[in-house]
């Protein structure tokens, strides 16, 4: 009688528990449609993230073949997920019937407007966002749609998730460039992939309280799988563009962990008033791997390990160079290692000008150990520009392949 009565209790509660489980709604429950026009389906999708901010939901991107064709302009509001199936699937997924993405996937034709722009206490998760009318051919062809997605510029945002999204087609990808008024915090971006045609993959200003880019990856093979791929006219034009795949500037101890990039002017750009963190890093074929600046000699320092850097393309009149740093503040840098050569998605140089440039005229400091420095035209893979800098570098190894040690006066 005894296992009976806990037998009946058992099921009792999993038949309670499973009354009470509310699965995430889909956003098909609000009539956001493969059939829809882009506005029909902006409308319902508003509505959607409208009723779900009341509660703090999570609506369900319902897997589909060819996407959702969606016009811009969403506000994603405070406190809603808006979630796919996907981990960040770098090289595209593949309708099995004709070459195009499939999945929890947004398509976007129109270049009127950021796709979505986001709230406090909101996520984007597990998404593909696909512009099938980009060119990826022809340079002179291609659309320089607004950010995909961009933080709100009339009110403060904290608490921001991007993770597992990938980006095909866009122009620049996440824009959190707030403002002084209007400022963000506690921002993650992690594990998103894309190429875009701007340069810019995720540029940040005016955010405070950390924010953390992780395992984030910049490629232009990330259509493979159905069959797109960018010319090397294409490559070679984001080249052109003076511009940086990750830019951070107004923040305070920064991070950024595992990233990468490749066929780009500029790696990452580390704006005057920003400092923290930068480890396990891939900057390949860039024309500058690494920009450090500093606006004031107070918590303007970066502590910079662990990567490599293939600075080989000349996209601009500055020329190459795996590594400048200007302005003031505190670099320390160990086991970076920088090479250059060819590659047959680009038009490469195969060399870099030096290793590192200092450039300015202000007192700034910087320390450099165990790093690997090969393939620079140059006879010191320092360039010092700056006559007040002071400079130590230990246990480094130069083109020769010997021990490269140095230290300013």
């Amino acid at each position: 009688m005894r296992k009976i009565f806990f037998s009946l209790l058992i099921a009792i509660f999993v038949a309670s528990a499973s009354a009470s489980a509310q699965p995430m709604k889909s956003i098909q429950e609000w009539g956001v449609l493969t059939t829809n026009t882009p506005d029909e389906n902006r409308t319902n999708l508003q509505r959607a993230i409208d009723e779900a901010s009341q509660t703090g939901a999570a609506l369900y991107v319902e897997p589909v073949a060819g996407g959702y064709p969606i016009a811009s302009g969403v506000v994603l509001k405070r406190n809603v997920s808006l979630i796919g199936a996907h981990g960040p699937v770098g090289r595209g997924t593949k309708d099995p019937n004709r070459n195009a993405p499939v999945g929890s996937l947004f398509v976007i034709t129109d270049a009127d407007a950021p796709l979505f722009t986001v709230e406090s206490a909101t996520q984007l998760r597990g998404l593909q966002f696909y512009y099938p009318k980009q060119s990826h051919r022809d340079p002179a062809k291609v659309i320089a749609y607004p950010p995909t997605i961009q933080v709100s510029q009339t009110k403060n945002v904290e608490g921001v998730t991007l993770s597992s999204l990938t980006f095909f087609g866009e122009y620049t990808a996440m824009d959190f460039c707030a403002s002084p008024q209007h400022p963000c915090e506690q921002i993650l971006f992690e594990h998103c992939y894309g190429y875009p045609l701007s340069g810019e993959f995720i540029r940040i200003d005016y955010c405070y309280d950390i924010p953390r880019i992780l395992h984030c990856h910049v490629n232009p093979s990330n259509m493979r799988q159905f069959g797109r791929s960018f010319s090397r006219s294409v490559i070679d034009s984001v080249i052109a563009k003076p511009t940086f795949s990750y830019s951070i500037d107004h923040t305070d101890n920064a991070q950024m962990i595992d990233v990468f990039t490749f066929g780009v002017h500029g790696g990452i750009l580390l704006g005057e008033h920003s400092y923290g963190q930068l480890t396990n890093f891939n900057l390949d074929c860039v024309s500058i791997g690494i920009h450090k600046k500093g606006g004031s000699t107070f918590n303007r320092n970066w502590q910079i390990a662990q990567g490599s850097i293939i600075a080989n393309v000349k996209g601009c009149a500055e020329g190459i160079h795996p590594i400048i740093i200007e302005g003031q503040g505190h670099t320390a840098i160990s086991n970076v290692e920088a090479f250059s050569g060819d590659n047959g998605a680009l038009t490469a140089d195969g060399y870099s000008d030096d290793f590192l440039l200092v450039r300015g005229n202000k007192k700034l400091t910087i320390t450099l150990y165990g790093c690997r420095m090969r393939n620079y035209l140059s006879d010191n893979p320092l360039t010092i520009e700056n006559p007040a800098a002071l400079i130590e570098v230990l246990g480094c190894i130069d083109k020769n392949e010997e021990f490269f040690t140095f230290k300013t006066k």
